[in-house]
């Protein structure tokens, strides 16, 4: 690419950014919102089509002619397991400000999927946003922060992990203690409980709830740990699980994990909150329970500039509301990534709003997904 042609691509990169944090910007002011959700996300397909050939390769496999894209659920979207076989980026390598991986295993190899960025900072707008109005939104009303504690690694250690990453936002933006390497309370996969122990004893003393953030296999193992001793904490206190297994530890049924936090915490169980996010996406969703008594557990909200749309997991048609498909998410937080991302989780729409997460489709890749691989990748098609 010649020096033009990548000024003139950076260059409509860095304004896509700027509508997408316009978004953001218009919700934490409670405003009207820029332009819609439809509109930016098919601009975000038009610049990704120009700019990544396999997307563009993709967009014609599926007949779908980007210029004429007006509805963001007709936008062809790239399956998670794409990030693993490929690059999906519209910039050059040394343009990466973040790489984000993860972790899974292809045709009988550990493999790592990668979600580079140009611009993380939107990103982290996005998170931090989201994140206050349902983790904490009281607090953030009074203009209070907590302390916070996070069942994980620090990102020093662990700085590939959108997850910490993502933590690391919210230690900065909600926290008393940003900054603080003892914030993190694993070390290794060990947990520190001392140091667990210690910032409750703190939290106590000065009677502040606590912001508590979480895999589910970090809290299995915390409760593995605690045995039938209880560990309460500061009323008020709210906890975010997130993320699955992946065979690091015994797997707890959800309502189980839920129930036994709640009593060992001492909290109600509905100020434990499930988030639902993955590397692949720059937006994060989450239970409303905490705020909405009425809502289910199972329930995501979704932020203004991201939308989950069940589709048939062969033909990836949009399924009617209230039956089940799987998740096809349009993110325009990724500006230069997939705007349309393809998982293999299987969801329904609800009437209240918002989605449920029905766990992930058994078996192998759904057809639909490993059709729309090859097609990203110009391999000839699965039968």
């Amino acid at each position: 690419m010649d020096s033009a042609s990548r000024s003139a691509r950076l260059a409509r990169s860095t304004a896509l950014h700027e509508r997408a944090r316009a978004l953001v910007s218009a919700y934490e002011k409670e405003a009207p919102a820029p332009e819609s959700l439809d509109s930016l996300a098919c601009d975000l397909a038009r610049f990704q089509a120009e700019s990544i050939e396999g997307y563009a390769r993709l967009c014609k496999a599926r007949g779908v002619d980007p210029a004429s894209l007006s509805r963001a659920e007709d936008i062809p979207a790239v399956p998670t397991d794409a990030f693993k076989l490929t690059r999906v980026a519209t910039f050059e390598p040394e343009e990466t400000r973040a790489v984000f991986r993860t972790s899974g295993t292809t045709q009988g190899k550990e493999t790592r999927g990668e979600h580079a960025m140009r611009d993380p900072s939107t990103y982290d707008v996005a998170a931090v946003a989201f994140g206050r109005q349902w983790l904490v939104r009281d607090f953030a009303r009074d203009g209070k922060k907590v302390p916070v504690v996070v069942l994980s690694p620090p990102p020093s250690i662990a700085s590939d992990s959108s997850l910490v990453h993502m933590c690391a936002a919210f230690v900065e933006a909600f926290g008393t203690n940003p900054g603080a390497e003892a914030t993190y309370v694993i070390d290794g996969e060990v947990i520190d409980l001392g140091g667990f122990d210690e910032r409750v004893a703190g939290a106590l003393t000065r009677n502040q709830p606590m912001l508590v953030l979480g895999t589910s296999f970090a809290f299995v193992h915390l409760l593995d740990a605690l045995g039938d001793d209880t560990f309460p904490l500061p009323p008020g206190t709210r906890v975010m699980q997130t993320g699955g297994y992946k065979g690091k530890s015994r797997e707890v049924p959800p309502e189980v994990l839920r129930r036994e936090l709640a009593r060992v915490f001492a909290i109600d169980e509905r100020a434990i909150l499930a988030e639902y996010g993955m590397t692949e996406l720059s937006s994060q969703f989450y239970e409303k329970t905490l705020f909405e008594p009425e809502s289910k557990k199972g329930v995501f909200a979704e932020p203004p500039w991201a939308r989950v749309i069940p589709v048939d997991p062969e033909t990836l048609v949009p399924v009617a509301d209230g039956e089940i498909g799987i998740a096809k998410i349009i993110d325009t937080m990724n500006v230069d990534s997939a705007v349309a991302v393809l998982t293999q989780d299987r969801v329904r729409r609800v009437a209240e709003g918002g989605f449920e997460v029905l766990g992930r489709a058994p078996g192998a890749p759904p057809r639909g997904c490993s059709i729309a691989i090859d097609e990203l990748l110009g391999r000839e098609g699965t039968s």
